[in-house]
Order: structure tokens, then C-alpha cells, then sequence
């Protein structure tokens, strides 16, 4: 339809024209002496529209022809930006594959667009990582140390990849940089765990551990066994004397003191180390809010003198607690051997013999026939104490 009306309107237009220069009786006299020249006013019109077309023809081309160069660059630059931004699709498609082989060969078409440059190396250098070509991981990483930019996405790249490559040394190296520019986001503080554990630096995983608890940014099983493993290193540590473990207890949280395998090492720790008084009030803390036989086990290993007032108290704590658990055989046995050592016999071989028929452990069986054998020894019944030696011998082969 448009093109119809199109048609009609310049052939409308053509009939005008031609019955307007029909009865069109003008003329047009250019005059330069000595020279004339005579022009309908049709034909002078028509030479004014062919000099328009011509000159607009001509200027036209002279400006296609000055902007010829940029136009070319023009183009150069949007075939470099489509094939730098094809390359770096292509690289991360290839990265997420686990191609990483092209992967690391896309980023290095799209590095050559300065805009993809940073982004390119940062594929690149976890490409070349994931085919432990470390040198090459590094030349990536090299190529944005000027680039503040990208500094942040740096740090963190190379955080990771070097505790990947348990490279704990570097990797502090990088977060303390990371830190020095006031970036402290909750994946650096992950990536940052992760390297102290691997340099087992424990006081510097506690707090981190703490700071993700915060955060609830790390599973609680994985938090605890962290703990766990801190806390063993801190408190087993071999080198500590009897004074330098009480400087390390002293700086453990109060809530974290009651837990059970904190109370255990910590108890095992002191109790080799003379501390007994101190052991046991760590044993009874724990066992007060949390109730655990490796902690009892301590608590018995950390018995204090015979007739003592100490050992009566631990006698009576242990009777509460007896009340309370009946059948708790680890109970019976700590209680049988306090008694034991208190010199009350009957109590003692009661609960001694009661720690023996609920006992499910081999260790605890083998220490219950010892400390009957001790029982019976020192009261004389050879005997008794001759078979329940035996059978302690029995229990450590089997």
C-alpha cells in the first residue's frame, strides 16, 4: 500500500512539472562580455538540479574518504572486542568443563583485548593450576600486579591456589597484603583458616574459627573438629612446662573450657605435668555441664593423696554422680579406685566388681582385674589376686 501511494504521488508530481514547464515561457541570459548566453528557464533549472547532484555526489565522497581510516579502525577494534569477548566466553566455558588445556588457550586469545586482560588472567592462572603447571600460574598472576583494579580479585586468587598447592607460607603472605588494603570479606577469612591450619599456627585458627562462628560461616561438625584438632596441638604440646600450660589454659574461653575433649586434654596435660588439683577442677567443671567418660578417666588419673581431704571430696563427688548413673561403668571404676586408694575395701571391691560386669572396653576390663588384683593383694588373699592378675595378662593379649 505505501509503495502504490508512493507511485501515485510521483507520478502526480511528474505531471506538474511537465504541464508547469509546458507554458513556462521564461528565459535565463548569463552575460560576461563579450559573451551570451541564452537559457530557457526550463533547461536553467535543470542544470541547477544536475550542479546540486553533482556536488552533492562529490562532497559526499570526499568525506566517505576522510573518515575512511577511522571507519577501518573503527572496524579493527570491534572485530579485536568480538573476538577478545568470544575468547573469554570460550575460556570460561572451558574452565567450568575442566578443559583446562583450551581453557588456559581461549584467556590467552582474550587477554589481547586490554578490557578482558584481567579477567583473561585470572582464568588463565586457575587453568594452568588445575594442570599443576605452577610456573605458569604464576606468570598469569604476575601480569595484574600493576593492576589496582584487580588487586582484591589477585589476592584472593592467589590465596586459594597456593593453600590448594598447601603453600601455607605464601598464602599468609597474600592475605596479610589482602588485609593491609582493608579488604576482610568472609571468604578471605575461610581461605585464611585454611592456610593456618596448614601452617598449624592453632592460637590464629581459634580466633578465625571464632570469627566464623560469628558469621555462621563455617558447619558447626567442621567448627568443632577444628577446635578439637586446635585445642589437642595447644594443650599436648610436649615442650609446655607445668607453667607455660597454665599460662595457655588461662586463655581458653570459658565456654569452650567445659567441652568435653577440651576438659580431656586439658585434665591429660595437667595431670602429667603434677597438677593434679588443677586437673581435677577442669574434670569437674566439664562434667558438670557435659557428662563424659574420658573426662572421668581423668578425673580418676588425677586422684589426689591418700587420706587427704581432696580424695574424700573426689570419693563423695563420684557417689553423687554414682546416684545418678548406676550403670555407668567408668564411674564405677573411678570410684572403685579412689576408694581403693582410700583404703575402704568393701566399698572399693564393690564397685570395682561392678565397673568389671558392666565393663564393654578391653582397657577398662584389663584395669578392673589390676585393680582388684590390688585389692586382694593388699589384703592378703593370694589367691584372688593371683586370678585376677591372670586375667588382667589374658585381657592385654586378647
Amino acid at each position: 500500500m505505501r509503495l502504490f501511494l508512493w507511485l501515485v504521488a510521483m507520478m502526480a508530481a511528474a505531471i506538474g512539472i511537465a504541464v508547469t514547464a509546458r507554458f513556462n515561457p521564461g528565459n535565463v541570459v548569463l552575460f560576461y562580455p563579450p559573451h551570451r548566453i541564452d537559457l530557457s528557464l526550463n533547461f536553467f533549472v535543470l542544470l541547477e538540479l544536475a550542479l546540486f547532484v553533482f556536488l552533492y555526489i562529490v562532497i559526499r565522497a570526499f568525506r566517505a574518504t576522510v573518515k575512511m581510516p577511522g571507519k577501518v579502525a573503527a572496524y579493527r577494534q570491534q572485530k579485536r572486542e568480538r573476538d577478545g569477548n568470544k575468547g573469554l566466553r570460550e575460556a570460561l566455558k572451558a574452565l567450568f568443563e575442566g578443559r583446562f588445556g583450551h581453557a588456559e588457550k581461549a584467556a590467552l586469545r582474550a587477554s589481547e583485548l586490554p578490557e578482558n586482560a584481567g579477567v583473561a588472567a585470572l582464568i588463565g592462572a586457575r587453568a594452568a593450576h588445575r594442570m599443576r603447571q605452577s610456573a605458569r600460574r604464576d606468570q598469569w598472576l604476575n601480569k595484574l600486579v600493576d593492576d589496582n583494579a584487580m588487586k582484591t580479585a589477585r589476592l584472593m586468587t592467589m590465596t586459594e591456589l597456593l593453600v590448594d598447592d598447601h603453600q601455607p607460607e605464601q598464602a599468609l603472605e597474600a592475605v596479610r597484603e589482602l588485609n593491609a588494603s582493608g579488604t576482610r570479606h568472609i571468604h578471605a577469612l575461610q581461605m585464611s583458616l585454611k592456610a593456618q591450619q596448614q601452617a598449624k599456627n592453632w592460637p590464629e585458627v581459634l580466633r578465625l574459627v571464632r570469627s566464623l562462628d560469628k558469621h555462621r560461616a563455617l558447619h558447626p561438625a567442621l567448627s568443632s573438629r577444628l577446635r578439637e584438632l586446635a585445642y589437642d596441638d595447644l594443650l599436648s604440646d610436649a615442650s609446655h612446662d607445668a607453667e607455660s600450660l597454665l599460662r595457655v589454659w588461662s586463655t581458653v574461653p570459658s565456654a569452650d573450657r567445659i567441652k568435653p575433649y577440651v576438659a580431656c586434654r586439658a585434665a591429660t596435660a595437667l595431670n602429667a605435668r603434677g597438677l593434679h588439683d588443677e586437673a581435677r577442677l577442669v574434670a569437674e567443671e566439664s562434667l558438670a555441664a557435659d557428662w563424659d567418660d574420658r573426662v572421668v578417666r581423668t578425673y580418676r588419673e588425677a586422684a589426689a593423696p591418700a587420706g587427704s581431704a581432696a580424695l574424700l571430696l573426689q570419693i563423695e563427688h563420684c557417689e553423687n554422680w554414682a546416684s545418678a548413673r548406676p550403670t555407668d561403668a567408668e564411674l564405677a571404676l573411678t570410684l572403685g579406685s579412689l576408694c581403693l586408694k582410700q583404703k575402704l575395701w568393701g566399698k572399693a571391691q564393690r564397685y570395682l566388681e561392678q565397673a568389671l560386669s558392666d565393663a564393654a572396653d578391653p582397657h577398662m576390663v584389663r584395669e578392673s582385674h589390676l585393680k582388684l588384683a590390688q585389692l586382694h593383694e593388699a589384703l592378703g588373699q593370694e589367691e584372688e589376686a593371683a586370678n585376677h592378675y591372670r586375667q588382667c595378662a589374658l585381657a592385654t593379649i586378647l
